[in-house]
């Protein structure tokens, strides 16, 4: 049985785990490493990654962290909601709102959203230009009514 505190101290152990994970995620859409599976994972070891999940879940990822940093910009500013949900225990008191000391420390990550957007964006470029489609075959008739452009799949 989980005692608050320890229901507290997973949650954040979870939250930290989850949110490193994300951002290690999102340099595969820089590094080749992204691109490919590694060697060493059995049975899909050496395949390609598929870019077109990818680039949707990225876009997705940064469009999200985008709705939330302007959520919270546009909450402080004109108050929408006083107190949100907290989460952890059921009688949880409400905390007053962290100053500069502490936001300063958070205010890079704002960049985060927009800064995946585009390293998405990038990634899908370079992934449709390592798998163009092939170019068009041209087929003779036997009739000899000239030639005909088709496109090959």
């Amino acid at each position: 049985m989980f005692t608050d505190d320890s229901a507290t101290t997973w949650y954040m152990v979870f939250l930290s785990v989850l949110s490193m994970g994300l951002a290690l995620s999102t340099l595969g859409l820089v590094y080749r490493w992204g691109q490919q599976v590694p060697h060493w994972v059995p049975l899909l070891g050496r395949r390609s990654i598929p870019a077109r999940p990818v680039v949707l879940v990225a876009l997705i990822g940064g469009s999200l962290l985008v709705a939330i940093c302007l959520y919270l910009l546009l909450n402080s500013m004109f108050h929408v909601v006083d107190r949100g949900w907290v989460g952890i225990g059921r009688d949880e008191p409400a905390h007053p709102a962290p100053g500069w000391e502490v936001l300063r420390y958070y205010a890079p990550l704002v960049a985060w959203g927009p800064l995946v957007i585009a390293v998405a964006v990038d990634y899908g470029r370079r992934a449709l230009r390592r798998s163009p489609k092939p170019p068009p075959t041209i087929k003779r008739f036997a009739s000899g009514t000239g030639p005909e452009m088709t496109q090959t799949s």
